[in-house]
């Protein structure tokens, strides 16, 4: 298609995410007390594991506070929700323009991609509470420790984003080795680097800073590579045994597909001569 009517089609496609956006918010504006109850949960576990050794306690700051709040409550909920749908519109105005063994790495991408981004969060979410834990458990003794909800939804936003975010990374590493451009062998030699780097990512990444969290996340992100390293290892070695079928053929002997065509060719000569 001309540029045009690409263009015409991307904002088709732009315009009914955002009315099925509006449409979720407004869905999700009911359902804010659950969704609320949800998001404070981490931290109310938080507090009951530290007990009365920590005086904490969650507040709104200005007028517009609590409505900024449910707006963004509300907006998040929408996005996580119709992720579905905008996610289909995008691959559905992506894949007329790949070819079609491109077309079966991205099948493979979004069948896998979504369950990892879901285990990530949710394992952001259960090692939540121990983080906040040990962040409010530097509170002085003398004082008492006020948690701006604002500035908590932004940390764990955060935090789930980290974890789901990381949990696809193994992915790129197949996709690029099916691709053809990260071989196995490159994966086995620098092991121990990856494997280090995982957990100095994991250290810096999450926004606590307690080792439980940098463990929780690091354990499965290795996991994670060592399977996406058999994967490979499996990719080359069906890709050798193919280049080894073809190794036994001379450079100069004719495929059956040429055998045939001559075939034709000479039938359709004689019937000619006929």
């Amino acid at each position: 298609m001309p540029l045009r009517d690409h263009l015409r089609e991307l904002r088709a496609r732009i315009m009914r995410v955002a009315l099925v956006l509006v449409v979720a918010v407004v869905v999700s504006w009911f359902f804010y007390d659950q969704l609320f109850e949800l998001i404070l949960r981490p931290y109310n576990d938080a507090r009951h594991m530290l007990g009365a050794s920590v005086n904490t306690k969650p507040y709104i700051s200005g007028a517009a506070g609590p409505l900024m709040l449910r707006l963004k409550i509300c907006g998040i909920a929408a996005v996580v929700g119709s992720s579905p749908y905008w996610l289909y519109q995008l691959w559905a105005f992506i894949v007329p323009g790949l070819h079609p063994h491109e077309r079966r790495w991205t099948r493979l991408f979004v069948a896998v991609a979504g369950p990892l981004f879901l285990a990530g969060v949710a394992i952001g979410y259960y090692v939540l509470p121990k983080g906040l834990q040990v962040l409010l458990s530097f509170t002085p003794a003398n004082l008492q420790s006020l948690l701006e909800f604002s500035e908590y939804f932004s940390f764990l936003t955060r935090m789930l984003l980290v974890f789901g975010i990381a949990f696809e990374i193994p992915l790129f590493v197949v996709l690029l080795n099916l691709a053809g451009v990260l071989p196995a062998s490159a994966l086995k030699n620098y092991r121990p680097w990856i494997i280090v780097g995982v957990f100095v990512f994991a250290a810096v990444a999450t926004p606590s800073t307690d080792p439980f969290s940098m463990l929780m996340l690091a354990i499965p992100m290795t996991l994670l590579f060592l399977v996406s390293e058999i994967v490979a290892r499996v990719v080359d070695h069906r890709r050798a045994q193919t280049r080894e079928s073809f190794d036994d053929l001379a450079d100069d002997e004719a495929s059956p597909l040429d055998d045939a065509r001559e075939d034709v060719h000479a039938s359709g000569l004689r019937e000619k001569d006929d």
